[in-house]
């Protein structure tokens, strides 16, 4: 290990290879051994041997990859994704060490942030800002370079999109980011290098996956999530939407159970959640 090479984690787990040079490997099984992280390289090693991957060459790193029954017998694990090649890797602490894969590539990088790009569903005149990335557990953290900071929780992530967009007069690759600030959908749009890109994108996929809006709702549930997400008041809503005060009292209590709205306050305040951003989003373009 040279001087500038810093050991960040030394701990023992299991690893496999599921995915080389492109190709599905569906035989695969869990070896036994030790898995060091550096600040420059991620090692696995058993008592066959070793496999070096560059930290510059992981694009992302994801959940759960079963390839078959020995794999899926471990319940927890992560799936590191370096070019053609695909690293399945599990040990006790594997949220930890997620983290501390994240930050060893992205802490201290410089990205570009428009913040806010959209906000209330309206385009806004943002311009592109230098911003030092900092990742915190649950949390992606933005220096700006005048000052400001942009923290998204990941918990509160709605969406995330890739996208190719004209920055600072040429194409690149950006990462669109839908969250809240004191209460309101905003989207962040963040650009850089490809590496930096796709992890800023795999750290907050993590709320996107866990805030999909898959959930079997009725047109009029739709409507009131539409109406709050539009900035109709809560307490407006029956009003607004001609529904019977009790019957939105009850679309309220049921949305609260399924974590698309949450309670605010007594007395039915509600405000919307990721989930229910999602949903409100996706009929609003539905119609």
């Amino acid at each position: 290990m040279s001087k500038s090479e810093t050991k960040l984690a030394d701990v023992t787990g299991q690893f496999t290879q599921v995915v080389k040079d492109g190709r599905k490997l569906s035989d695969t099984d869990w070896s036994n051994g030790r898995i060091v992280l550096s600040n420059k390289r991620l090692v696995i090693a058993s008592n066959s041997g070793k496999q070096t991957i560059p930290l510059a060459q992981i694009q992302s790193i994801r959940g759960r990859y079963d390839v078959n029954r020995t794999i899926a017998k471990v319940s927890d694990y992560i799936s590191v994704n370096a070019g053609q090649n695909v690293y399945l890797v599990s040990m006790g602490e594997v949220e930890e060490f997620e983290l501390q894969i994240q930050k060893a590539i992205l802490d201290g990088e410089i990205v570009l942030v428009k913040h806010p790009a959209v906000k209330g569903g309206v385009i806004q005149d943002s311009s592109w800002k230098k911003a030092r990335v900092k990742i915190n557990e649950g949390v992606a953290n933005f220096a700006v370079e005048n000052g400001n900071f942009v923290q998204i929780e990941v918990d509160d992530v709605g969406t995330v999109e890739n996208d190719e967009r004209a920055v600072r007069g040429q194409e690149r690759p950006v990462v669109e980011a839908e969250h809240t600030e004191e209460g309101t959908s905003v989207q962040t749009y963040l650009s850089g290098g490809a590496q930096n890109c796709a992890m800023l994108k795999s750290v907050l996929d993590r709320g996107a996956e866990k805030n999909a809006s898959q959930i079997d709702l009725s047109s009029q549930e739709q409507e009131v999530l539409m109406a709050i997400y539009s900035g109709v008041s809560p307490f407006e809503v029956p009003e607004f939407l001609d529904i019977d005060i009790d019957d939105v009292e009850e679309m309220y209590e049921r949305m609260i159970e399924l974590d698309v709205l949450e309670e605010v306050r007594v007395r039915r305040e509600v405000a919307l959640k990721p989930r229910g951003r999602n949903i409100a989003s996706e009929s609003m373009n539905s119609k």
